[in-house]
C-alpha cells in the first residue's frame, strides 16, 4: 500500500519501521529544542508530517514500548486515530505518567503509527436485542 506523505518542515523525519517485521512505523518529534514534560502533564508534540491515508483505513497512534516502560511516556489518549480525511499535521499528545520531569528532544521517536482497516457501519435502533448466555453481565463476570 502506498501512503502519500507531506513533510511540513525541513527538519521533519519520515516514519520508519524498527525492524523488517514491525507493524508500527516510528514517528519522530519535529521540535526546535528540548521540551520538558512535568510529572502527570501532557504536551502536544508535532511530527512535521501530514498523510493521506486511503479510504477504509485509519492511522492508529500507539505508545512505543520502550518509551512507555522506561520513561513513563505515552500518548495521552492512549490510542490516537488519524482519519483518512484528515490532512493536518500529525501531533501526539505525550503524557508523563512518571513522577520525574521527562524531556523530549528534537527528532526523538515519540510514538508509532499502524495503518489499519476498519468497517463502516450504520446503527439501527431497536426495542430489544437477542438474548445470550452472558447477557448484561460485565466487568469481571467471566472470571479473572
Amino acid at each position: 500500500m502506498n501512503i502519500q506523505l507531506k513533510k511540513l518542515s525541513e527538519s521533519a523525519l519520515l516514519p520508519v519501521r524498527g525492524s523488517e517485521y514491525a507493524a508500527g512505523y516510528d514517528l519522530f518529534s519535529d521540535i526546535d529544542s528540548d521540551v520538558s514534560i512535568a510529572p502527570h502533564e501532557t504536551k502536544l508534540i508535532g511530527t512535521g508530517i501530514s498523510v493521506a491515508i486511503p479510504d477504509g483505513y485509519f492511522g492508529g497512534i500507539y505508545a512505543r514500548s520502550g518509551l512507555s516502560s522506561k520513561e513513563g511516556l505515552r500518548p495521552a489518549n492512549c490510542t490516537g486515530v488519524i482519519d483518512s480525511d484528515y490532512r493536518g499535521e500529525i501531533k501526539v499528545p505525550v503524557h508523563n505518567d512518571s513522577n520525574e520531569i521527562r524531556v523530549i528532544s528534537p527528532n526523538q521517536k515519540i510514538a508509532q503509527m499502524i495503518i489499519q482497516p476498519f468497517l463502516s457501519v450504520e446503527f439501527e435502533e431497536v426495542d430489544s436485542l437477542d438474548d445470550t448466555a452472558r447477557g448484561s453481565k460485565g466487568f469481571g463476570s467471566t472470571g479473572k
